[in-house]
């Protein structure tokens, strides 16, 4: 299993910068394409990324639109994580297994962010815009 170390050591290997949050096994990774920051929080026997993407807007009548466009992103385009709904704002989640969790995988989960973030975010945007 790993612990809170190997964890703090992936970090350091991903040569990102990042803010560990004290009392917590909760860091806020830091990086070019990484939007505001992704959460990456040791929870028992996962680990679990998570990014905001952007707020839905309650007014927009596009809504609809966004939520299929994203379940579609989710079916096409994601290897590590899937879009959701948290309250108002669309988050990219991502829970992996402590018990086996390699570097890879880690670096491997961060990177699908950050290629997800750069290449969605746009169209994603472009949903909640008014007609």
């Amino acid at each position: 299993m790993r612990t809170r170390e190997d964890i703090e050591a992936y970090l350091l290997r991903t040569g990102l910068s990042y803010d560990a949050v004290d009392g917590r096994d909760l860091w806020v990774v830091h990086g070019e394409g990484l939007g505001s920051g992704v959460a990456v929080t040791l929870a028992g026997p996962v680990v679990v990324f998570r990014v905001k993407v952007l707020e839905v807007s309650k007014a927009t009548t596009q809504r609809g639109e966004l939520f299929e466009r994203l379940l579609r992103l989710n079916a096409t385009d994601m290897v590590h994580g899937a879009y959701g709904l948290a309250g108002d704002d669309v988050v990219l989640l991502c829970t992996l297994r402590v018990a086996n969790l390699d570097f890879d995988e880690f670096q491997g989960t961060l990177d699908d962010f950050s290629v997800a973030l750069s290449k969605h975010y746009e169209a994603l945007t472009a949903a909640q815009r008014p007609s």
